[in-house]
């Protein structure tokens, strides 16, 4: 089987999305999107992978939004869409998260930054490739512990953005209201994505 590019979405596939209003239609076609976006690119020669990677970039985070974002966290588009989703903002804020980042290593006494896989003191470039390298591992390895990975760091960096919380609380509360809320939604996602890991391992991630 040759790759040219990979075929992720087709064209009555973004147009039953667009303005859908059957929820039944617009989740089954997440599902098939999610579970062809795998089929097609696990196994995939490099050129391909890297297409996958980059989808959001050529086309804009919105159209893997439109697709995925409304799924349930605790599926396979759902866990897609959560992957997508923190490397286009590792990568839009690459030196601010590597930061946050190098703070949450000092805070954690988990194994969360070994899982994660980047040092403290990681600079913008280290969080682009990291970022890069999770959402590679959904479509070159076991898709669990990819899963695994991006949970862990998001556990390290909602530990980094407590402890810029803490710092700011008494000059500048309105800022450390910002990073608790960031702190708690990137808990969330954690939370949601390795409940995900164990789904899929269990052959429950539907």
């Amino acid at each position: 089987m040759s790759y040219h590019r990979p075929a992720l979405f087709a064209g009555h596939e973004f147009s039953a999305f667009q303005g859908g209003d059957d929820p039944a239609v617009m989740s089954a076609l997440a599902h098939e999107t999610a579970s062809r976006v795998l089929a097609n690119v696990q196994g995939a020669p490099p050129e391909v992978i890297d297409r996958a990677i980059t989808v959001a970039d050529e086309n804009g985070l919105d159209v893997v939004a439109e697709l995925w974002s409304h799924s349930d966290p605790h599926t396979l588009p759902g866990s897609l869409w959560q992957m997508y989703l923190i490397r286009a903002v590792t990568r839009q804020r690459a030196s601010e998260i590597g930061h946050l980042y190098s703070l949450g290593i000092e805070a954690l006494s988990t194994v969360d930054p070994v899982v994660a896989g980047a040092p403290s003191g990681a600079g913008a470039t280290d969080m682009r490739d990291l970022a890069d390298e999770v959402l590679r591992g959904a479509f070159t390895g076991d898709y669990g512990d990819a899963l695994d990975r991006a949970a862990a760091f998001c556990r390290v960096v909602a530990a980094g953005s407590l402890v810029e919380a803490q710092a700011a609380e008494t000059l500048a509360p309105q800022r450390a209201e910002e990073f608790t809320t960031q702190a708690a939604r990137l808990t969330t996602m954690a939370t949601a994505l390795t409940r995900c890991a164990y789904l899929w391992r269990r052959g429950d991630l539907g």
